[in-house]
Protein backbone atom coordinates (compact mmCIF):
# COMPACT_ATOMS: atom_id res chain seq x y z
CA UNK A 1 0.00 0.00 0.00
CA UNK A 2 1.58 3.27 -1.11
CA UNK A 3 0.76 6.84 0.03
CA UNK A 4 0.31 9.21 -2.90
CA UNK A 5 1.28 12.51 -1.38
CA UNK A 6 -0.92 15.49 -0.92
CA UNK A 7 0.56 17.66 -3.68
CA UNK A 8 -1.34 15.87 -6.44
CA UNK A 9 -4.70 15.01 -4.89
CA UNK A 10 -5.33 17.36 -2.00
CA UNK A 11 -5.11 14.37 0.35
CA UNK A 12 -3.06 11.17 0.55
CA UNK A 13 -4.34 8.34 -1.65
CA UNK A 14 -3.61 4.72 -0.75
CA UNK A 15 -3.59 2.07 -3.44
CA UNK A 16 -3.57 -1.48 -2.14
CA UNK A 17 -2.19 -2.96 -5.35
CA UNK A 18 0.92 -4.52 -6.78
CA UNK A 19 2.20 -2.79 -9.90
CA UNK A 20 5.01 -3.36 -12.33
CA UNK A 21 5.51 -0.28 -14.50
CA UNK A 22 7.65 0.43 -17.55
CA UNK A 23 8.50 3.98 -18.69
CA UNK A 24 10.22 4.41 -22.04
CA UNK A 25 10.94 6.83 -24.87
CA UNK A 26 13.82 8.49 -26.67
CA UNK A 27 16.95 9.58 -24.85
CA UNK A 28 16.19 13.01 -23.43
CA UNK A 29 12.41 12.52 -23.32
CA UNK A 30 12.32 12.57 -19.51
CA UNK A 31 12.09 8.85 -18.72
CA UNK A 32 14.54 8.86 -15.80
CA UNK A 33 13.12 12.08 -14.36
CA UNK A 34 9.56 10.72 -14.39
CA UNK A 35 10.70 7.32 -13.12
CA UNK A 36 12.45 8.84 -10.11
CA UNK A 37 9.53 11.20 -9.43
CA UNK A 38 7.07 8.30 -9.52
CA UNK A 39 9.33 6.25 -7.27
CA UNK A 40 9.60 9.11 -4.76
CA UNK A 41 5.85 9.61 -4.83
CA UNK A 42 4.88 5.96 -4.37
CA UNK A 43 7.83 4.26 -2.70
CA UNK A 44 8.05 1.75 -5.57
CA UNK A 45 11.73 1.16 -6.44
CA UNK A 46 13.05 2.50 -9.73
CA UNK A 47 15.47 0.62 -11.98
CA UNK A 48 17.19 2.14 -15.03
CA UNK A 49 18.10 -0.08 -17.97
CA UNK A 50 21.32 1.88 -18.54
CA UNK A 51 22.67 0.45 -15.28
CA UNK A 52 22.36 -3.02 -16.79
CA UNK A 53 23.10 -2.31 -20.44
CA UNK A 54 26.44 -0.61 -19.74
CA UNK A 55 29.44 -1.84 -17.76
CA UNK A 56 30.64 0.90 -15.36
CA UNK A 57 33.62 2.58 -17.05
CA UNK A 58 35.41 5.91 -17.11
CA UNK A 59 34.34 7.54 -19.35
CA UNK A 60 30.88 5.99 -18.94
CA UNK A 61 28.68 4.41 -21.62
CA UNK A 62 31.58 2.96 -23.59
CA UNK A 63 31.37 -0.81 -22.89
CA UNK A 64 28.20 -2.90 -23.32
CA UNK A 65 27.33 -5.89 -21.17
CA UNK A 66 26.74 -9.31 -22.62
CA UNK A 67 22.95 -9.54 -23.21
CA UNK A 68 22.59 -12.76 -21.19
CA UNK A 69 24.41 -11.26 -18.20
CA UNK A 70 22.48 -7.99 -18.58
CA UNK A 71 19.08 -9.71 -18.50
CA UNK A 72 20.10 -11.94 -15.59
CA UNK A 73 21.25 -8.98 -13.49
CA UNK A 74 18.04 -7.04 -14.13
CA UNK A 75 15.79 -10.03 -13.48
CA UNK A 76 17.60 -10.86 -10.25
CA UNK A 77 17.18 -7.30 -8.97
CA UNK A 78 13.50 -7.17 -9.90
CA UNK A 79 12.85 -10.47 -8.14
CA UNK A 80 13.65 -8.77 -4.82
CA UNK A 81 10.61 -6.47 -5.17
CA UNK A 82 6.92 -7.23 -5.56
CA UNK A 83 6.52 -3.85 -7.26
CA UNK A 84 8.95 -1.98 -9.49
CA UNK A 85 9.40 0.69 -12.12
CA UNK A 86 11.75 0.12 -15.07
CA UNK A 87 12.89 3.14 -17.02
CA UNK A 88 14.63 2.98 -20.38
CA UNK A 89 14.35 0.96 -23.54
CA UNK A 90 13.87 -2.81 -23.49
CA UNK A 91 13.83 -3.21 -27.26
CA UNK A 92 15.49 -6.49 -28.24
CA UNK A 93 15.85 -7.61 -24.62
CA UNK A 94 13.53 -10.57 -25.15
CA UNK A 95 9.85 -11.26 -25.74
CA UNK A 96 9.29 -12.00 -22.03
CA UNK A 97 9.14 -8.25 -21.37
CA UNK A 98 6.08 -7.81 -23.58
CA UNK A 99 3.92 -9.41 -20.87
CA UNK A 100 5.92 -8.37 -17.78
CA UNK A 101 4.14 -5.09 -16.93
CA UNK A 102 0.87 -3.95 -15.40
CA UNK A 103 1.26 -0.52 -17.00
CA UNK A 104 3.54 1.03 -19.64
CA UNK A 105 4.18 4.75 -20.15
CA UNK A 106 5.59 6.13 -23.42
CA UNK A 107 7.08 9.64 -23.47
CA UNK A 108 7.72 11.78 -26.54
CA UNK A 109 8.85 15.37 -26.94
CA UNK A 110 9.76 17.32 -30.08
CA UNK A 111 13.27 16.49 -31.37
CA UNK A 112 14.61 20.04 -31.11
CA UNK A 113 13.65 20.28 -27.43
CA UNK A 114 14.92 16.80 -26.65
CA UNK A 115 18.31 17.42 -28.28
CA UNK A 116 18.64 20.76 -26.48
CA UNK A 117 18.05 18.92 -23.19
CA UNK A 118 20.65 16.30 -24.09
CA UNK A 119 23.30 18.88 -24.94
CA UNK A 120 22.68 20.67 -21.63
CA UNK A 121 22.77 17.39 -19.74
CA UNK A 122 26.03 16.35 -21.37
CA UNK A 123 27.64 19.68 -20.45
CA UNK A 124 26.36 19.48 -16.87
CA UNK A 125 27.81 15.98 -16.52
CA UNK A 126 31.15 16.40 -18.24
CA UNK A 127 31.80 20.12 -18.60
CA UNK A 128 34.23 21.44 -21.19
CA UNK A 129 35.74 17.97 -21.70
CA UNK A 130 33.14 17.35 -24.41
CA UNK A 131 34.74 20.21 -26.35
CA UNK A 132 38.41 20.11 -25.31
CA UNK A 133 39.21 16.40 -25.03
CA UNK A 134 39.46 14.72 -28.43
CA UNK A 135 38.00 11.35 -27.39
CA UNK A 136 35.26 12.80 -25.22
CA UNK A 137 34.30 15.26 -27.96
CA UNK A 138 33.99 12.41 -30.45
CA UNK A 139 31.92 10.36 -28.00
CA UNK A 140 29.64 13.36 -27.36
CA UNK A 141 29.16 14.10 -31.05
CA UNK A 142 28.44 10.43 -31.83
CA UNK A 143 25.88 10.31 -29.03
CA UNK A 144 24.07 13.45 -30.22
CA UNK A 145 24.13 12.15 -33.79
CA UNK A 146 22.63 8.84 -32.65
CA UNK A 147 19.97 10.57 -30.54
CA UNK A 148 19.00 12.86 -33.44
CA UNK A 149 18.10 9.83 -35.56
CA UNK A 150 15.30 8.66 -33.24
CA UNK A 151 12.36 10.43 -34.89
CA UNK A 152 13.67 9.97 -38.43
CA UNK A 153 14.16 6.25 -37.70
CA UNK A 154 17.81 6.45 -38.73
CA UNK A 155 19.31 5.61 -35.33
CA UNK A 156 20.67 2.16 -34.59
CA UNK A 157 18.34 0.22 -32.30
CA UNK A 158 16.09 2.72 -30.55
CA UNK A 159 13.82 4.65 -32.92
CA UNK A 160 10.29 6.03 -32.80
CA UNK A 161 9.08 3.44 -35.30
CA UNK A 162 10.67 0.60 -33.34
CA UNK A 163 9.06 1.83 -30.13
CA UNK A 164 5.65 2.24 -31.77
CA UNK A 165 5.88 -1.29 -33.18
CA UNK A 166 6.97 -2.63 -29.80
CA UNK A 167 4.22 -0.92 -27.83
CA UNK A 168 1.59 -2.52 -30.06
CA UNK A 169 2.87 -5.88 -28.83
CA UNK A 170 2.50 -5.04 -25.13
CA UNK A 171 -0.15 -6.94 -23.21
CA UNK A 172 -0.72 -4.19 -20.60
CA UNK A 173 -2.47 -0.79 -20.69
CA UNK A 174 -0.35 1.95 -22.26
CA UNK A 175 -0.25 5.68 -21.49
CA UNK A 176 1.05 7.60 -24.52
CA UNK A 177 2.19 11.07 -23.40
CA UNK A 178 3.35 13.26 -26.29
CA UNK A 179 4.27 16.89 -25.84
CA UNK A 180 6.19 19.20 -23.53
CA UNK A 181 4.40 18.39 -20.27
CA UNK A 182 5.91 19.20 -16.91
CA UNK A 183 7.07 16.42 -14.59
CA UNK A 184 4.14 17.19 -12.28
CA UNK A 185 1.66 16.91 -15.16
CA UNK A 186 3.10 13.61 -16.32
CA UNK A 187 3.17 12.29 -12.79
CA UNK A 188 -0.47 13.23 -12.24
CA UNK A 189 -1.47 11.37 -15.43
CA UNK A 190 0.29 8.19 -14.31
CA UNK A 191 -1.03 8.39 -10.75
CA UNK A 192 -4.58 8.77 -12.06
CA UNK A 193 -4.17 5.63 -14.15
CA UNK A 194 -2.75 3.74 -11.15
CA UNK A 195 -5.68 4.87 -9.02
CA UNK A 196 -8.16 3.70 -11.67
CA UNK A 197 -6.36 0.36 -11.81
CA UNK A 198 -6.74 0.00 -8.03
CA UNK A 199 -10.50 0.52 -8.26
CA UNK A 200 -11.08 -2.32 -10.71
Amino acid sequence: MYPFRQAFSGRPIYLNISMKIHIFGASGSGVTTLGNALSNQTGIPYFDTDAYYWIPTNPPYSSRRNPTERNKLLTNDLNHSADWIIGGSLLNWGEQWLSAFDLAVFLWVAPELRLERLRKREFQRYGNLIFTDKDRKQQHEEFIDWASGYDSNLAHGRTLQAHENWMRELSCPLIDIRGDYSVAERLAIVLRQMEQHSLK
